[in-house]
């Protein structure tokens, strides 16, 4: 195991993280959003977005003809894909506002802040776990270092 893989496992898991930190934020500056995108003649409201992660090596299979094979693997995360929520948008009652349907109903986003505030505590907990793991990585680094002197 080279002294490197912490590094990079926890390298990965911050980039990941900071890439839901700012998809959250994404979500949060849209949640008001009813003109996000145009569809068919029509306007249409933001929809929320959700950040997919997955092991940077995909199958244990994988990883270990990798290992037979002298080969270096990759560790941690990486961001698979970045999708929309499916849940469906909310209907608010305002006649005077400029997208309302003809019952005075406006399609507001899918965006639920409290949702987005407990995603956001997680992602920004993970980014700090990967600190610390970081940090360690780092403070075993230096003392085998000190080892030679």
């Amino acid at each position: 195991m080279k002294i490197s893989n912490g590094f990079n496992a926890s390298a990965s898991g911050l980039t990941a993280q900071r890439m839901r930190l700012d998809v959250i934020a994404s979500n949060m500056a849209n949640a008001e959003t009813t003109r996000a995108g145009f569809v068919n003649g029509q306007f249409v409201p933001y929809k929320r977005k959700m950040v997919v992660l997955e092991p940077a090596q995909q199958s244990f299979a994988d990883m270990l003809n990798g290992k037979l094979a002298g080969s270096k693997s990759q560790q941690g995360v990486r961001v698979a894909k970045i999708i929309e929520d499916e849940a469906p948008n909310k209907l608010v009652y305002n006649p005077s506002h400029p997208d309302a349907n003809a019952d005075g109903y406006v399609s507001m986003p899918n965006v639920d802040p409290l949702k987005e505030m407990v995603d956001l505590i997680a992602a920004t907990r993970s980014y700090d776990a990967n600190i610390t793991a970081l940090n360690a990585s780092k403070a075993m680094f230096m003392k085998a270092l000190e080892i030679g002197k």
